[in-house]
């Protein structure tokens, strides 16, 4: 089983070829302390993450998934090993990417036009240029007509989609995203994967999106990452062969869809304790 982790398996498909790499994990390891107590969050991850990809990341809880986003971003620095984004060692605060958590952290005394401002005023730019940039945001997003509307007012998937233009405001190449629809009803959350989906491919972003949704990782990901319990290891990168044009409406009537769904879970299942 070690040597097993330690080269991860990759179930080849027809899916697109990688273009160039953006992201590089080279033997990373992550140990924190927890009452006086080391932690190994995860341990020997050899990872590439290619420029205009969305690669899901799914696994147990506690698996160190988000710690990865976080190393990716700058937030720490890895125990051991290496986080290189275009070849640099990333050090802290990686200003190439944007971060997306389950809170949409929307400040409650600003409305909509205020709270998507706030990265483009810390860049310094004039009324005009926030005003301009705003109104593309708002309309990328599908927010046109809630400009004075407070996070109060917003319906869940609205919070969002204002949370979604402000990582967009200051235009990172990168998207981390850690499971940022959680806690929206399953309509809701179809929806916003839709668009997600559509809008980085239109944007040319690459995403990092870390999901307990297997559903939701097959629906959005070209690849997707199968963690091990912590310290998390590497179980098994599987490529997703669907159309880059999927419909995710009706997805889960595809046999390429269940079929990757049953891969996941046969490799996911020992990892949560369920087995034959």
């Amino acid at each position: 089983m070690a040597a097993e982790l330690a080269h991860p398996e990759t179930t080849s498909t027809t899916a697109p070829s990688p273009t160039e790499e953006l992201i590089r994990f080279e033997g990373v390891g992550k140990r924190f302390t927890v009452d006086g107590k080391p932690l190994q969050a995860v341990e020997g991850i050899d990872l590439s993450v290619f420029e205009g990809e969305i690669l899901t990341l799914v696994g147990p809880s506690g698996c160190g998934k988000s710690t990865l986003l976080n190393m990716s971003a700058g937030l720490f620095a890895p125990s051991d090993g290496k986080v290189l984004y275009r070849g640099e060692q990333v050090k802290p605060y990686n200003p190439s990417v944007g971060y997306m958590t389950q809170s949409d952290h929307l400040l409650p005394w600003r409305d909509v036009v205020g709270n998507i401002s706030i990265p483009l005023e810390i860049k310094g730019l004039s009324k005009r240029e926030i005003g301009d940039r705003v109104a593309e945001l708002l309309d990328m997003v599908g927010l046109s007509g809630f400009e004075t509307s407070f996070p109060s007012q917003l319906s869940g998937g609205m919070r969002k989609r204002c949370a979604l233009a402000r990582l967009l405001a200051y235009n990172p190449e990168t998207l981390l995203m850690d499971e940022p629809f959680a806690a929206l009803d399953a309509m809701l959350r179809m929806r916003m994967q839709i668009e997600i989906r559509e809008l980085c491919r239109r944007l040319g972003k690459t995403v990092m999106f870390v999901t307990h949704d297997l559903d939701e990782a097959i629906a959005i990901g070209d690849r997707c990452v199968v963690f091990t319990r912590r310290p998390g290891t590497i179980e098994r990168i599987v490529d997703i062969p669907l159309a880059p044009d999927r419909d995710i409406l009706r997805l889960r009537h595809d046999p390429a869809y269940m079929e990757i769904t049953a891969q996941l879970w046969e490799v996911l299942a020992p990892s949560v304790g369920v087995e034959d």
